[in-house]
């Protein structure tokens, strides 16, 4: 088994470094984050970052990099107040990748990935046609993480779209039924398969599998 210190982390090539370390933690959620500038113009930018973090009242997060160069998602959710989190599915993952691309202020990612912005139910931001769970979210608050500079962004949760075949009866989102990606490290992507559900965990009391019942 190969074995990593903090010496020897600090010593391997930088990309080599991010790439372990962004990776090894495991898969993570693919989305694209949907906004529009204060002249109109939609943005649309891939993270790997998106969390949950409450359900009463609904809430999602994710992690911005520092502000340090121009953040055109941090720009517009700040000046409109509103974003879109959509989930990257098997048929869009070029399309999707291609918005991490840099372009200059005012051209769309939207147009250039090829990707089709949509509005819905007169929400501010924009979302993507293409995606099959939209999630559109209210900016509320940011946490700066002091130890690198990032920002850690709260939305409140005020839109949720996705295809009724995929929710079961106790509102559980079957995501495989989606064709829902997972991202592993900043440039890999998988189709993951749901292999099991289990029962709430109980002591003394075996795990029961409720995947067929639910």
């Amino acid at each position: 088994m190969k074995h990593f210190n903090i010496s020897s982390l600090k010593e391997l090539p930088n990309r080599y470094r991010a790439n372990l370390i962004n990776s090894c933690t495991g898969y993570k959620s693919s989305n694209l984050l949907g906004t529009i500038s204060p002249s109109g113009k939609a943005n649309l930018a891939i993270f790997n970052s998106v969390v949950h973090i409450g359900s009463a009242p609904a809430m999602l997060g994710f992690i911005l990099r520092p502000l340090t160069v121009r953040r055109d998602t941090y720009n517009n959710f700040k000046s409109a107040g509103a974003f879109t989190v959509n989930q990257v599915s098997q048929n869009i993952i070029k399309q999707a990748h291609h918005t991490s691309a840099k372009y200059d202020e005012g051209i769309s990612e939207f147009k250039k990935s090829g990707l089709t912005e949509t509005y819905l139910d007169g929400f501010e931001a924009p979302y993507v046609t293409e995606s099959p769970i939209k999630i559109g979210c209210r900016y509320i608050n940011e946490y700066e993480i002091k130890e690198n500079g990032c920002l850690l962004i709260i939305g409140a949760i005020e839109h949720i779209y996705l295809p009724e075949e995929s929710i079961a009866k106790d509102g559980w989102v079957h995501l495989d039924k989606t064709n829902a990606i997972s991202a592993v490290g900043i440039d890999g992507y998988a189709l993951p398969k749901i292999v099991e559900r289990l029962s709430y965990a109980t002591a003394n009391e075996p795990s029961k599998s409720i995947l067929d019942g639910a």
